[in-house]
């Protein structure tokens, strides 16, 4: 077995501009923490740069955040964090 990286870990160049979706239901508080844990794992994350598209009932809500990916070990533990965060539905 070779010791390189699989073709997966090779497709992205870090660091770089990662966006992740993040789908929950339209609820007070529900961007915020999904900011608030986007600083967790980029400090330098522009709250500005969020996109938000609500759902065609209203029901729901999308995040579009933008990070600083640093490496597959922080984006794998950014998208642990919020996909168990019980506001958060879906990450994509």
């Amino acid at each position: 077995m070779s010791s390189q990286p699989s073709r997966a870990d090779s497709l992205i160049e870090y660091p770089c501009r990662f966006p992740i979706k993040v789908m929950g239901a339209r609820a007070e508080g529900f961007v915020h923490a999904v900011t608030t844990i986007a600083r967790e794992f980029d400090p330098g994350f522009d709250a500005a740069s969020i996109e938000l598209r609500q759902s065609r009932g209203g029901r729901y809500l999308g995040v579009t955040i933008t990070v600083t990916a640093t490496g597959r070990e922080q984006l794998d533990e950014l998208y642990r964090t919020l996909s168990t965060h019980p506001m958060v539905k879906v990450v994509l």
